[in-house]
């Protein structure tokens, strides 16, 4: 962190310049969202404005794009960035199943998962063949193409924003406060998308917060912003469209499913306790 005050301060007016930037580009995309039409348009476009603002306060700074942490960095942090989201994810659902708040697809599920991906009906596959082949597919070439749109997420919170903030912040105050940011910069899908949002609101944030412990440890750790950039992508992709798929609802238990549920709270809460505790460890 930095010792003098004029440097503190000059940071953290970056930071602010930085959030005021997101803000301003983003709202007109929240209000078509919340107004308009929830189209995947408009969320994609959200999810590239904080790489935009962050393209415009390096310009304003008189710093190049080329300060980013673009490197690849070591293969161990890329390919645990994509076990531990998967894992989290697997482990909220197993425990969904255990205690009975939803149960394991039936056949007529999982064939109707397999008809929206094109596979049903192809020469002798049956339900597990299906199954296995989705599990594949939406774990690798649609986690590649989620990479796409976390990707315009990433080079603004975990790219600049955290490392602004580690500036002035511990490792604990930047994961915190990134996480409180990042959570509340989603509002506006969390006010349209709920059934009950002061419930949502709370599980949404505790998993963001605890994500933020696990992917600002995982960017220092590797001096890049691409395992932040998987790690999205697979979270998304695990926790909005392939165990949810796998899932029977049961009617009366929908506030313990999915990324909004009380399970995955619970879980990536547990992950990001570990992450925190290991981060200070690690000084980081």
């Amino acid at each position: 962190m930095l010792e003098k005050s004029s440097e503190r301060k000059k940071t953290w007016k970056t930071i602010f310049l930085f959030l005021a930037i997101v803000i301003l580009i983003t709202s007109p995309f929240h209000y078509a969202i919340v107004n308009l039409y929830p189209s995947r348009i408009y969320v994609g476009a959200i999810m590239w404005c904080p790489a935009i603002a962050t393209i415009i306060t390096l310009k304003i700074k008189g710093r190049e794009i080329s300060s980013l942490n673009w490197n690849w960095g070591d293969w161990k942090y890329i390919r645990w960035s994509y076990f531990i989201p998967a894992l989290y994810v697997i482990i909220t659902y197993i425990l969904i199943w255990t205690f009975g708040f939803g149960d394991l697809a039936n056949k007529e599920a999982i064939t109707e998962w397999g008809k929206d991906l094109g596979l049903f009906g192809i020469g002798t596959l049956n339900t597990t063949s299906i199954t296995i082949i989705a599990i594949i597919l939406l774990g690798t070439v649609e986690v590649i193409r989620a990479s796409a749109t976390t990707l315009g997420e990433e080079i603004g919170w975990r790219g600049f924003f955290i490392y602004e903030l580690r500036k002035v912040l511990s490792f604990t105050g930047v994961s915190v406060f990134s996480g409180l940011v990042w959570a509340a910069w989603h509002w506006p899908l969390l006010v349209y998308y709920s059934n009950n949002v002061l419930l949502e609101f709370i599980t949404f944030f505790i998993v963001i917060i605890s994500m933020s412990f696990i992917m600002a440890y995982y960017t220092f750790k590797s001096n890049s912003l691409w395992p932040a950039v998987l790690f999205h992508a697979v979270s998304n992709v695990y926790i909005q469209k392939i165990m949810p798929s796998l899932t029977m609802k049961i009617e009366g238990t929908e506030h313990w499913l999915g990324e909004n549920g009380i399970m995955f709270a619970i879980v990536t809460s547990i992950f990001g306790i570990y992450f925190w505790h290991k981060g200070i460890k690690e000084n980081l």
